[in-house]
């Protein structure tokens, strides 16, 4: 792990010039200009009641579910943090990265309670037990964790977008296109580390992919009712494990070129190869599911 942690450090030089184009190119943004303030009413003089909501179930649950896995943050933020050395460009990164997934919560939540898209005693009630479980990073090496963010952040906008899509509700749309534009900023920068670190140690990074993508989880498990709400978002298309096949582990893999990397390792070598194979078994896997699902609609 000493080794990874001097790769880290390597490419602090990346991870400036990384920094600095991301500030240049991604725009400011206020959650308040997005929501309609004046469609809110009071909570107490008018109780929420599910007949309110405007968006399908599926929809609202895929809503709450990204904006509990956005409220953990602060464990998110410490995974990182705790692992970059003080005064490095990856510290403040970390500290800008931060505050901008603050806004996602934010606007998520004010749509939510604007909309009346969700009961708003359910929805702190899961946010307190979410924050109160934590989430502890399955990483500790920082070359793990930034293979897993890289994923992960693409995971991320593809299921805000999705979400958005599927609202048919133009606030909501205008919304998650947002959030999901910034969750692309960031696996832009996070793909840009790991593209700098495989310069330097290839055989290193896709020991690491291997690892990280076979074992690879949302953070977002520790919500409440999770397997419940994944399970509606599978079912409208928001996120499913073809989707996590197609349009997260294919893509990464292709961006990184890695069937072109040469000098690997024996070992690294046949890691590459369980790699390419991936997108296809988990495709694979993704068809049975589906055929479980047909035969039970058809049953």
């Amino acid at each position: 792990m000493d080794a990874h942690y001097e790769l880290l450090a390597a490419v602090d030089g990346d991870i400036e010039r990384l920094m600095a184009d991301h500030l240049e190119k991604r725009p400011d943004w206020y959650a308040h200009d997005l929501i309609r303030w004046e469609e809110g009413r009071n909570f107490v003089d008018e109780p929420w009641d599910e007949s309110q909501c405007t968006v399908s179930p599926e929809v609202r649950e895929a809503l709450v579910l990204n904006l509990l896995t956005e409220d953990n943050l602060p464990f998110y933020h410490y995974a990182i943090a705790s692992r970059a050395p003080e005064g490095s460009a990856i510290a403040r990164w970390t500290r800008r990265w931060t505050a901008e997934e603050g806004q996602h919560a934010i606007v998520i939540r004010d749509y939510l309670m604007i909309s009346r898209n969700c009961d708003p005693v359910k929805l702190e009630d899961d946010r307190v037990a979410t924050v109160t479980k934590g989430w502890d990073s399955p990483w500790d090496d920082p070359l793990d964790i930034f293979v897993y963010t890289s994923a992960q952040e693409l995971a991320t906008r593809v299921s805000h977008r999705n979400t958005g899509i599927k609202a048919d509700d133009e606030v909501a749309y205008e919304i998650m296109k947002r959030v999901a534009a910034d969750e692309n900023y960031h696996y832009i920068f996070y793909k840009g580390v790991i593209s700098a670190m495989l310069k330097l140690d290839p055989s290193a990074c896709i020991q690491s992919m291997r690892k990280v993508y076979e074992n690879f989880n949302m953070p977002g498990t520790v919500v409440p009712r999770f397997r419940r709400r994944a399970a509606m978002a599978a079912r409208a298309e928001i996120y499913d494990l073809r989707i996590h096949a197609e349009k997260i582990i294919a893509p990464v893999l292709r961006e990184w070129k890695i069937d072109q990397l040469e000098g690997l390792t024996p070992e690294a070598d046949e890691d590459r190869e369980a790699l390419l194979a991936m997108p296809g078994r988990l495709v694979e896997r993704a068809e049975k599911l589906e055929r479980r699902a047909a035969s039970k609609i058809g049953a």
